[in-house]
């Protein structure tokens, strides 16, 4: 892959549209009613039953949050009874002893992610309990080969408790600080102090997390690049392992909470891009690597690494080095990926319980993937991996005879594209350009045989 990265706003412009962000393919806008609980089973016992079976990864969705960020497109319960948490748990562990039974003793489980809503909602004894029953479960690999990372919401966890958590087996924290100027804070209900995010990032490499990340917004209301700039100088001095930076998608239309933000105190169009410029330069200075899709990380951290030397994974939770296992999804709405099937579970806590009470799981929909659903997967996730596609190693990987053939119409919706310098095509091989890796999703867009352009929902590319 290029290590250069270059913006151009004009082209950022022409290219900023709607487009799916490729955590799967096909998308989940693909999932559907007709692949039920049997499906799953049937997925798992041939997961089980290959020569030899993946490893096992498993995202948790814990809902509850104690107040509404007026941002938040999440799936979440605002909540400050604390039995609602409990039950919860109760329900979870019922869905993951069901689960721990479908997959053969012998594998492990390498990989762990708890989001939300807030999973530090749970105390750290119910943390601790969900542990246990994961472990008991799926059978933890040894600590020098898992991933379990935690979404940390800094309101509301102390520097002890982020010694404790680490002792549970988490490795890697994820903390939500999106902005640090007050005036942005107010505007988004999401208010916490430098102090306070200074001080767990410290409680974290007292208790050596292997890897600490910091999640940013641009986009919000009352931002400018002045004021984000501000933010900026502080994170790079708190010097994360890894940075996410999203962008703002303001849908008040679809999202309710986003209506309590003053239309008066949104930014202009324009000045999303303009954070977007000031982010990259000030990261790239400071010494990070542009991994992809709002991603940066220090040279040494995994992540980098792995895009260096070509084993680069995506998943539901994104860039990922554990990307190639069987993905468990566990909570409401959680999502995961089994053999050649994705599947997602009901989205209210009501049919949850129903269903767990019932002895089943409670997947509401799903997908299992044709032929050529794995061949275009693999093409846009070498893509977004790693900036290039080499035309035969595909053609071996799935047994087709001629890649230009069997994607000739995606080859040709690429042409402009190409003569706009974001990639190159030649007879045996494509490339992605500096210019192209702000636009790595529009490329894959070329790819997938599912996307109607007409459909708008889904965030901007850029």
């Amino acid at each position: 892959m290029q290590d250069e990265l270059l913006f151009d706003r004009a082209l950022v412009e022409k290219y900023d549209r709607p487009g799916p962000r490729y955590t799967s393919y096909p998308t989940a806008p693909q999932f559907h009613a007709a692949f039920a609980e049997d499906d799953y089973r049937a997925a798992a016992a041939r997961s089980n039953a290959v020569a030899r079976p993946k490893p096992l990864s498993a995202y948790i969705h814990i809902p509850f949050c104690e107040s509404l960020c007026y941002y938040c497109a999440c799936n979440k319960i605002i909540t400050h009874n604390r039995e609602r948490a409990a039950e919860y748990l109760g329900w979870l562990k019922r869905e993951i002893e069901i689960q721990g039974a479908l997959f053969d003793d012998t594998r492990r489980m390498t990989q762990l992610h708890l989001g939300g809503g807030t999973p530090t909602y749970l105390s750290n004894d119910q943390l601790a309990e969900l542990m246990a029953a994961l472990d008991e479960a799926f059978h933890f690999a040894a600590p020098s080969e898992r991933e379990f990372s935690l979404e940390v919401d800094p309101r509301t966890v102390t520097p002890e408790q982020i010694h404790e958590l680490r002792a549970f087996g988490f490795n890697r924290l994820s903390f939500g600080v999106q902005d640090f100027d007050p005036d942005v804070q107010k505007a988004v209900s999401r208010v916490q102090s430098e102090e306070q995010v200074v001080g767990l990032v410290q409680a974290a490499r007292d208790a050596a997390y292997d890897s600490v990340s910091v999640d940013l917004i641009y986009g919000l209301p009352l931002q400018t690049v002045a004021s984000f700039d501000a933010t900026l100088d502080k994170i790079i001095a708190l010097k994360p392992d890894r940075i996410a930076t999203y962008s703002y998608a303001h849908l008040p239309s679809l999202f309710k909470a986003q209506r309590l933000i003053r239309d008066e105190d949104m930014p202009p169009p324009e000045r999303k891009l303009e954070l977007l410029d000031l982010i990259i330069q000030r990261l790239m200075a400071a010494g990070y690597v542009y991994i992809g899709m709002d991603h940066f990380a220090l040279p040494e951290d995994e992540l980098a690494r792995a895009r260096e030397n070509g084993t680069l994974q995506r998943n539901f939770q994104g860039y990922s080095t554990h990307a190639d296992c069987d993905l468990i999804g566990l909570g409401i709405t959680a999502i995961g990926k089994v053999g050649d099937t994705y599947s997602q579970n009901v989205k209210e806590t009501a049919q949850y319980q129903h269903r767990l009470e019932s002895g089943r799981l409670p997947v509401m929909r799903g997908y299992r993937l044709t032929d050529d659903d794995r061949l275009r997967r693999d093409v846009i996730s070498t893509l977004m991996c790693h900036g290039e596609v080499d035309f035969a190693a595909i053609e071996a990987a799935h047994g087709i005879d001629d890649f230009n053939g069997y994607f000739a119409d995606a080859l040709d919706s690429l042409e402009a594209m190409q003569a706009d310098g974001l990639l190159t095509v030649s007879e045996r091989r494509l490339d992605v350009l500096p210019a192209g890796r702000l636009m790595m999703r529009n490329l894959a867009m070329a790819f997938d045989a599912y996307l109607n352009p007409a459909e708008s929902r889904y965030s901007r590319t850029v």
